[in-house]
């Protein structure tokens, strides 16, 4: 299907220079976007590339066209953000060329009588449904997923296949869990008695907010007693674990393989590189950006970017620094003796 370039900006706004009236059928990269293409620019060190591609139409800043817009001489949308415009425009491509689920169950699927599966929902082949579960409107379930007693998917949510969503836990409207993820499994709690491990159940739930994305074998374990819980506008990548009565504030964003562990809290607008490991019981402030490989051993009460790792080095060199590091203390102590011979003899000189 195409677009043309003036229904873009009747939809998402923008300033248009040139023509409205041409035909666009996707996007591509700025190297090898054709003349039935619309591209972005938003990265000031691609000017030179943005300028010279063969695009129809070139989503840009108003600084960026100001620089290169006469050079590239076609078609342009200015808008304040175009790689949030860009985005969207991705999202209506997407929603033209897919095939829409078909409302029903299907028959190899699993319906417990006592559910309630809104009519307008697809029930994927080998769904299982528990009692109790409530599915709502438009909602898509993806092949050989599983959604538990008295559990609660709210309208417009898409499970991909392969998703597990346990008894109780609820996610709100529009959301997106792909193949893999886990929400609700049991918390890791043990009580050790005498070098032994008694287990804790674990009697709280999952609650997930609205317009929430999860990623590819993430898991999400159910709290202890109080909630595990995910606000609005969280971005999960792939293979992230979220621990029991973990609560992350709204529009935060974690990137593959970060780690959260039990009872930590985490404000709003924040970022987590990927592999970022947060502590247990701690508190982030909101708008934390936390940096790729960081380990957070301590609460951050300040908005800001943080940074907590080794510079890499070759290994000699890593080794080298590392009986350093190690050697630290003593050589404290070794500077303190000093000082202290220093300031004996400098104050016996003096007198």
């Amino acid at each position: 299907m195409s677009t043309r370039l003036k229904e873009l900006v009747e939809r998402f706004g923008g300033q248009l220079q040139g023509s409205g009236d041409i035909e666009i059928v996707g996007i591509a990269p700025l190297d090898v976007a054709g003349p039935a293409h619309i591209t972005f620019l938003t990265n000031p060190k691609f000017r030179s590339q943005a300028a010279q591609t063969k695009a129809a139409a070139l989503i840009l800043s108003a600084a960026d066209d100001a620089l290169i817009g006469a050079e590239y001489g076609g078609t342009r949308i200015v808008a304040p953000n175009p790689y949030a415009y860009f985005a969207r425009v991705a999202q209506l491509f997407e929603a033209q060329s897919s095939i829409p689920a078909a409302p029903g169950v299907h028959p190899t699927a699993v319906v417990d009588s006592d559910a309630e599966v809104a009519a307008t929902a697809s029930i994927g082949p080998h769904v299982v449904i528990e009692p109790g579960a409530k599915i709502g409107e438009h909602v898509v379930i993806g092949a050989g997923g599983y959604v538990g007693r008295d559990a609660r998917i709210g309208a417009y949510t898409r499970f991909y296949a392969r998703v597990t969503f346990h008894a109780r836990c609820e996610i709100g409207e529009r959301g997106i869990l792909h193949s893999g993820v886990v929400i609700g499994t049991d918390g890791f709690g043990f009580a050790n008695e005498a070098g032994t491990y008694v287990r804790i159940p674990q009697t709280g739930r999952v609650m997930i907010g609205n317009d929430v994305d999860i990623g590819a074998n993430t898991t999400v374990d159910r709290g202890a007693l109080s909630d595990t819980v995910i606000e609005d506008g969280v971005k999960l990548d792939n293979q992230i674990q979220i621990a029991h009565n973990v609560h992350i504030g709204a529009h935060t964003a974690m990137a593959g393989c970060v780690g959260v562990a039990g009872s930590a809290k985490i404000g709003k607008y924040c970022t987590f590189g990927g592999a970022a490991m947060i502590l247990g019981h701690l508190t982030i402030a909101d708008r934390v950006h936390v940096s790729s490989g960081s380990l957070v051993s301590r609460s951050i009460h300040e908005p800001g970017q943080y940074t907590g790792f080794y510079p890499l080095a070759k290994n000699a060199d890593w080794e080298k620094s590392a009986a350093i590091v190690r050697n630290l203390s003593a050589m404290r102590e070794k500077i303190r003796e000093l000082e202290k011979t220093i300031k004996s003899l400098t104050e016996s000189k003096t007198t």
